[in-house]
């Protein structure tokens, strides 16, 4: 049971021990780790006067603690004095102290902070637990250290970067996002893919549009910088902007607008970036084509939110040698995930701005954990995630048996895969496998 169901186990037989184990070590913990305070003057004159012993420091109430299906999560109220710095800054020690595999400090209100504690790696062995279906445009990743889901959340991220060297689980975490989104409604995917397609050829029969050289790639992204143009003109007719109009029903953006009006959501899954900014010949003709194309990418960056177009860019090289208007692209990217890499450099690309800690840890993620990674948010927090392994057959299972969601775009037609040769999935489709 502790391996084929680690969940079960832990909640079953060690969770409850180490929830003993942890209220009968508190006080000591907290003494040792200098989590204490000493007591107020009020209470050692008192002690003084009634010729008592000195009170002993004060310990900070440990006033709920629950077990979880991967852990512990304790909320504790801090003593006058104490800020959540003094937990966080003894978190590893607290680990130990404990016997836990990770400590999580986050704050939940003035006084008050919460301890997350993963009693086991959850990352060795992935087992993504179930999620209730969620509107809007959200998909689970991976799962993280701590237990928890990670989510990717594009009207909260409308855009991210994925790197990861040769081997790194890269390409699983594509098949897996591509395959969360094949599930959703009024989604349009659009694939460049300039290894000849082999990433996401397979998948094809949910894409509505796939190219896989940077030619078509240019031609594409400038159909979709039209279409945004066509979504914003949609937005302002829809407007109306007059005093009777409540403040509520005026909207900037395409989730503001009727759901029979509102067009279909299109993400742009780019798979080896460099290939689309590298110029082989030299020649004046690429450098220009490359140009363009990292002109249609920043202004899809820029504005695309607005319009419901997300970028995906994935690769395994990504620096500012890879020509003018890459760093202005990496500054409109708010999402970063980086699997194991090779080069300080695209650590520093991926992480430099945002989470600076977060470098040196996707530097250091051994090679026999395939899918294992780092992601960071603009407000400079990080974790280790890692996705279950996804093998294509599984993907192109779920894109075939969702081909019937696929949007017909107008603007994207003449990029519309040809799947005349590829059979439909049968309705029941085996289920993915979650191990790691």
């Amino acid at each position: 049971m502790r391996w084929r169901r680690p969940a079960w186990y832990w909640r079953g037989i060690s969770g409850p021990v180490a929830a003993v184990r942890l209220r009968v070590r508190w006080g000591s913990v907290m003494e040792a780790c200098e989590l204490v305070v000493a007591p107020t003057r009020f209470r050692l004159t008192v002690a003084r006067m009634a010729h008592r012993p000195a009170p002993a420091p004060r310990v900070p109430r440990l006033v709920r603690l629950r077990v979880t299906r991967t852990g512990l999560v304790g909320r504790v109220r801090l003593r006058p004095g104490q800020d959540t710095h003094d937990f966080a800054t003894a978190a590893d020690r607290l680990r130990h102290s404990f016997a836990m595999q990770q400590v999580v400090v986050r704050e939940l209100r003035a006084g008050v902070v919460e301890l997350r504690m993963t009693g086991y790696d959850v990352l060795r062995r992935v087992q993504m637990p179930r999620v209730k279906p969620t509107s809007g445009l959200r998909v689970p990743m991976a799962l993280r250290e701590d237990g928890s889901v990670h989510w990717r959340d594009y009207r909260q991220t409308p855009h991210a970067l994925n790197l990861g060297a040769t081997q790194s689980g890269k390409s699983v975490y594509q098949r897996r996002l591509v395959m969360g989104l094949a599930k959703l409604p009024n989604v349009a995917l659009v694939g460049v893919d300039c290894k000849e397609g082999v990433e996401l050829a397979p998948l094809a029969r949910r894409f509505s549009a796939l190219v896989d050289n940077p030619d078509d790639a240019l031609a594409l992204l400038e159909a979709l910088l039209g279409r945004m143009a066509e979504t914003y003109q949609v937005i302002r007719a829809e407007q109306r902007i007059t005093a009777d109009v409540p403040d509520a029903e005026i909207t900037a953006d395409i989730w503001g607008l009727p759901e029979e009006k509102r067009p279909a959501l299109v993400v742009v899954v780019i798979d080896e970036i460099a290939e689309l900014s590298l110029v082989s010949s030299g020649s004046k003709e690429e450098e220009k084509r490359r140009d363009q194309i990292i002109t249609a990418l920043v202004r899809l960056a820029q504005l695309g939110r607005a319009a419901g177009i997300y970028l995906e860019l994935c690769g395994q090289r990504f620096g500012a040698d890879l020509g003018k208007g890459i760093t202005t692209l990496r500054a409109q990217l708010s999402g970063r995930v980086s699997h194991r890499v090779n080069d300080e450099g695209t650590a520093k690309m991926a992480f430099g701005d945002i989470a600076p800690g977060a470098v040196l840890a996707c530097m250091q993620i051994p090679d026999n954990r395939p899918g294992a990674a780092v992601v960071a948010s603009s407000s400079g927090g990080w974790s280790m995630i890692r996705t279950p392994k996804t093998s294509m057959r599984a993907a192109a299972n779920v894109c075939n048996a969702h081909a019937d969601l696929t949007p017909d775009i107008p603007e994207l037609a003449r990029w519309r895969p040809s799947v005349a040769g590829i059979s439909l999935a049968e309705s029941s489709v085996p289920a993915v496998s979650e191990a790691a």
